[in-house]
């Protein structure tokens, strides 16, 4: 689970818009002390707002999972004539519709939208592919008039296409085969540690710090090191030099964590590609973990759910946290939740099933945790109270979008703290403990028991008959 909502998802947070709707709807709303964000005590210099006036327009939208980007692109995109490019490193798969929040068709039919269903889901995406594809579809869209729309909370996504990507060589197809060669009797055995350990010997010891299982990152280390004789590490990050002058330009300037570098950071921007207008929609934290906890019910909710997915995703032999589309939250935990079904005769109890929501909830709001730790620090994002009324948000966005001046400040009204300020909110965080709407006791998962117990049935029944089929046959 990515981002948005999707599949059963027109029953979760697809919800009638109206001008008073926040942009998340939470439980309580909390009304917090005004301020500016964007003040700082450097401001951009006026050839540096000249330059960032020549360039193309792109706008960026982000934020935590739940917190309502998918919404708002769309609404903005109808305002602006604009197309969405998604920037969900799991919304790229055909078929992970429910957990990845993909669109829905009918908003795709209403406004275009990109990197939407590329791949299937047995097949890997990297950032780098990323990076090429939705460079190349920006550059498309401003030349048939139009305006892009980057959306996503894939932080690392976001962070290549607009800083660029790293200047690392392209590996020749005889050094793509040499490594497949090489690593293939090791995956197939899964022999996950051995393969790193090869990788730390020919020269890259940051692969030991890999997820587990990722083939494709580990095979691209070595790569890189056959095709130019160093590690992925030894070659430079656009981003990190542009933040290594960001960080030498702020020792004159004061501003703590509730500001934005905004001022030092566009005196920065004449260096990017695009004039890009980032925005990053957050909410309260507990309003957003609510959210995200009913979200997760609403997933497992009707016949169509992220279960029929992910058993899906096992029907096609892929097991869980095997490749990039079975690491994604909430395909993981369905997926081992279903094999330790399995493995129970095709059953399951109903505290089975609640330990699996539990799960499914908690890694989704480490998810959005980490996201909102990520953003933090990317001073190029406007942060935006997620609890404002969608209209307010869209007609601040828009007034941005064709302002001249190179004056982006966001009304105070509107404005997102950073980090928690309060003892109160730290303490609320801390006693936190989800409150279901739907699943409860027993007798509301019934259903997914009573589905389970049946695909159980089903898959003994199928087993039963290739034996009768393999003895006639013998």
């Amino acid at each position: 689970m990515m981002s948005g909502v999707g599949g059963v998802r027109t029953c979760c947070l697809r919800l009638p818009y109206s001008a008073d709707t926040p942009l998340l709807r939470p439980s309580v709303l909390s009304f917090r002390g005004r301020r500016r964000l964007f003040a700082t005590s450097c401001s951009p210099s006026m050839a540096a707002k000249a330059a960032a006036r020549n360039k193309e327009k792109v706008i960026v939208i982000s934020g935590p999972t739940g917190a309502g980007k998918s919404r708002l692109a769309l609404e903005l995109a109808k305002r602006l004539n604009g197309e969405i490019i998604s920037a969900d490193s799991v919304q790229v798969y055909r078929g992970l519709d429910v957990g990845s929040a993909k669109p829905a068709l009918s908003e795709r039919k209403e406004v275009p939208h990109h990197l939407v269903d590329i791949l299937n889901p047995s097949e890997e995406y990297s950032v780098g592919k990323f990076f090429e594809d939705a460079r190349q579809t920006t550059r498309n869209i401003l030349n048939s008039g139009r305006v892009p729309i980057v959306t996503g909370g894939t932080g690392l996504y976001l962070r290549w296409f607009i800083y660029g990507k790293p200047d690392v060589p392209k590996a020749s197809p005889e050094i793509t085969s040499e490594v497949y060669s090489e690593l293939a009797d090791l995956q197939r055995d899964g022999d996950w540690d051995a393969a790193v350990q090869l990788v730390v010997r020919a020269g890259d010891p940051r692969a030991q710090s890999l997820a587990a299982n990722d083939w494709y990152r580990l095979r691209r280390s070595l790569e890189i090191i056959k095709s130019s004789g160093s590690p992925p590490s030894a070659f430079q990050v656009p981003y990190n030099s542009f933040r290594e002058q960001l960080d030498s330009h702020a020792t004159d300037c004061s501003f703590d964590i509730n500001s934005s570098a905004d001022g030092i950071h566009e005196s920065k921007s004449k260096n990017l590609d695009f004039e890009f207008l980032c925005f990053f929609l957050s909410s309260q934290r507990l309003d957003l973990y609510r959210s995200i906890d009913f979200r997760c019910e609403d997933m497992l909710s009707g016949s169509g759910g992220i279960l029929s997915e992910a058993r899906w995703l096992l029907d096609m032999g892929l097991l869980p946290n095997s490749n990039s589309a079975t690491r994604a939250i909430g395909y993981r935990q369905a997926m081992e939740y279903l094999l330790k079904c399995q493995e129970q005769g095709g059953w399951s109890s109903a505290r089975d099933f609640y330990a699996f929501l539990s799960e499914f909830q908690k890694a989704s709001r480490n998810f959005a945790k980490r996201q909102l730790t990520w953003f933090r620090n990317e001073h190029i994002y406007h942060w935006i109270d997620a609890s404002r009324p969608m209209e307010k948000v869209l007609n601040f966005i828009y007034d941005a979008y064709h302002d001249q001046n190179g004056n982006l400040t966001l009304p105070e009204s509107l404005s997102m703290k950073k980090g928690l300020s309060k003892s109160r909110e730290i303490s609320e965080l801390k006693s936190y403990r989800t409150k279901n709407r739907h699943f409860i006791g027993r007798e509301d998962c019934s259903d997914i028991l009573d589905w389970i117990r049946t695909r159980g049935q089903i898959a003994e029944s199928i087993y039963l008959l290739k034996g009768r089929l393999n003895k006639s046959a013998g």
